[in-house]
């Protein structure tokens, strides 16, 4: 229990503590991959959803929508497999690793730094508070709009596919239940479309956050995914 708990330890400023190895190379790659594949299945979907205007001429420019819909399914497939990944190395990395699955509900302190963790987005305490791993608040955002939403988006994305590759295709005997479970494909549909938008909406916030955190809660979080380091600096001078 300790080792995991190390992975939500709040570092005080009485510790002289510089640096701490989070992420191991495996999650870093995840999540710069990851972050590409996102970034192309929204703009992709965005462009499905609300198509471009029709084409004449060569039938090279008329395909634009063609290329734009295999775009979106080669990506569709990549984030599949970081998915899977993503669950794997949970198991086999570090307690950091797994550490976005499993929100420490059962400890007082951690439900404490939530609250703070809120204050501290919201502009209304002056001191952060620095964690090892994920501060609670953001834990609970990757949760909520990132993890939850983005497997919505793998059945969804799939169950859609289903139809279209047939019954005999093994996407219809994995993910065909999705036509019964929408009642129909327009239903399907609008909540894939729907959870497009929450994880859009975590990107927004995820770099808005990363970028505050780096700048004036003295820790690093962009750094951290590129080194796997977590840097702390201390309150002045004599501290550095």
């Amino acid at each position: 229990m300790a080792r995991f708990d190390h992975a939500y330890r709040e570092i005080g400023d009485h510790e002289r503590i510089r640096q701490i190895y989070v992420y191991e190379a495996p999650m870093r790659l995840w999540h710069w991959l990851n972050a590409a594949v996102v970034v192309a299945l929204v703009a992709t979907g965005y462009l499905i959803g609300t198509p471009l205007p029709s084409y004449t001429g060569d039938p090279s420019t008329v395909y634009v929508m063609g290329w734009i819909r295999f775009i979106h399914l080669a990506a569709g497939y990549l984030f599949a497999v970081l998915w899977v990944m993503r669950v794997w190395w949970a198991v086999v990395g570090n307690n950091f690793a797994r550490q976005l699955f499993i929100p420490p509900i059962w400890s007082k302190r951690w439900v404490d730094g939530l609250r703070y963790q809120a204050a501290w987005n919201l502009f209304l305490v002056k001191e952060p508070r620095r964690y090892s791993g994920l501060n609670p608040l953001a834990h609970i955002a990757m949760l909520t709009i990132y993890v939850a939403p983005s497997l919505v988006l793998l059945v969804t994305g799939f169950g859609m596919l289903a139809e279209v590759a047939g019954h005999d295709s093994w996407q219809y005997h994995m993910f065909g239940w999705m036509r019964d479970f929408a009642v129909n494909t327009m239903d399907l549909h609008t909540i894939h479309r729907a959870s497009m938008w929450l994880v859009a909406l975590f990107v927004m916030v995820h770099v808005y956050t990363a970028v505050r955190e780096d700048i004036v809660s003295r820790q690093s979080m962009v750094s951290t995914m590129l080194s796997g380091y977590r840097l702390f600096k201390g309150r002045g001078r004599g501290d550095e």
